[in-house]
């Protein structure tokens, strides 16, 4: 039996992060290359869930290593579009968001004794459930989000810019670009409702088991 460091979709999550080291070190100097590379790194999270099912090598290490990546990728690109856009606050918000909702999921998933953050079968808010137990619905609104910080970062030639303007300006885009962005938007504006519920049911998971170890 392999190592589990060398299950296919841990090889896959190591690749991973080197092609994020190569998209951040060119992203001042080929913000096109760094596009690329990027969501290559994105698609590849899907891959490897896929090759984690298929050859039934899925671990808790490889769980980690995947939710480590992401959050990691998606904050240095928030932080990334902070140094672009005015009101930067805007983005660093939504890296706070990102980080606290997932690691209050994973927290509270590790107390109730469940092995995935993604089992939420016993939580009552019907759009967590959706989102994690409806892949196509939690493919579109990832997606979604990921692409429409590519698309930013595409956009913001200019330091300082204005998120206003240059959403106003995608907007009198070609009609292709106009209806991606519009699609990625709501994919956006529905997983951040989705990491608020997240947050507060976790959060409230914390403080029931606070309430029971206190009985």
């Amino acid at each position: 039996m392999p190592s589990v460091y060398l299950y296919i979709p841990n090889i896959i999550g190591y690749f991973r992060i080197i092609i994020n080291f190569i998209a951040f070190a060119v992203c001042y100097s080929n913000k096109t290359l760094f596009a690329i590379l990027y969501f290559i790194s994105f698609v590849l999270d899907g891959v490897d869930g896929w090759f984690a099912r298929k050859f039934n090598q899925a671990s808790t290490f490889g769980a980690v290593l995947d939710m480590v990546t992401d959050r990691v990728s998606t904050a240095c690109l928030l932080a990334l579009l902070s140094q672009f856009y005015r009101p930067g606050l805007v983005f660093l918000i939504l890296l706070g968001l990102d980080i606290t909702s997932h690691w209050f999921q994973m927290y509270s998933s590790f107390l109730s004794g469940k092995t995935s953050h993604k089992d939420v079968k016993h939580t009552g808010n019907w759009l967590l459930k959706l989102y994690y137990g409806y892949r196509p619905f939690m493919a579109f609104c990832c997606v979604s989000c990921e692409v429409l910080y590519i698309i930013l970062f595409l956009f913001a030639d200019v330091k300082s810019t204005s998120l206003l303007s240059v959403c106003r300006g995608i907007l009198n885009q070609s009609p292709l670009i106009v209806l991606v962005f519009v699609s990625t938007l709501i994919g956006w504006a529905v997983k951040q409702l989705t990491n608020i519920i997240q947050m507060k049911t976790a959060a409230d998971a914390c403080v029931v088991y606070d309430l029971k170890r206190s009985k």
